[in-house]
């Protein structure tokens, strides 16, 4: 297995738990918080798959989704249209509102493709290109599409978690 097949299967492993903690979720449980400065399910997978979006995008020179597929009207977000949720305040992360966990899982799969389609084509030499050579060691194509899935997982366990807290309730 090269480089990026172990890359497909981990992006592979995050789609499949976003749509395990997306299942039966109802619209309460998408905006409930455990207190009021924790972060939403809908946060949670929203800005996930924002930041994938955007990540993959630029490493690929694509556009994002988010804008090219029309999700950001779909979703109908007071945000500035590159928003990722990065920095975002308690008012901001309340304003993330989405009417179901199919528009979430709808956004997060056509990301999720996106990622493949660009993976599928790259080739493995390419994951040693470096991408910002400002950071000490300088961050490499490779070192960004791993952070992307570590993010993916840190978020989407978060939201797994928040899912499970609030059915305790």
């Amino acid at each position: 297995m090269d480089a990026t097949a172990v890359l497909e299967d981990g992006f592979d492993r995050v789609r499949g738990v976003v749509h395990d903690v997306l299942d039966g979720v109802s619209a309460d449980e998408l905006h409930g918080r455990v207190d009021e400065g924790s972060n939403p399910i809908a946060w949670l997978i929203w800005h996930m798959t924002r930041v994938q979006d955007d990540h993959i995008a630029d490493a690929a020179g694509m556009e994002q989704v988010w804008l090219a597929q029309g999700w950001r009207d779909a979703f109908g977000l007071s945000l500035p249209a590159a928003d990722t949720g990065f920095g975002h305040t308690p008012d901001e992360v309340a304003a993330v509102r989405v009417d179901s966990a199919g528009k979430l899982a709808g956004y997060y799969d056509a990301t999720h493709a996106q990622t493949l389609e660009y993976l599928r084509g790259l080739d493995p030499a390419a994951l040693d290109e470096v991408l910002d050579a400002s950071w000490e060691p300088p961050v490499t194509l490779g070192a960004r599409l791993v952070s992307v899935v570590a993010e993916d997982l840190q978020h989407v366990g978060q939201a797994a978690c928040v899912r499970g807290l609030l059915r305790r309730r």
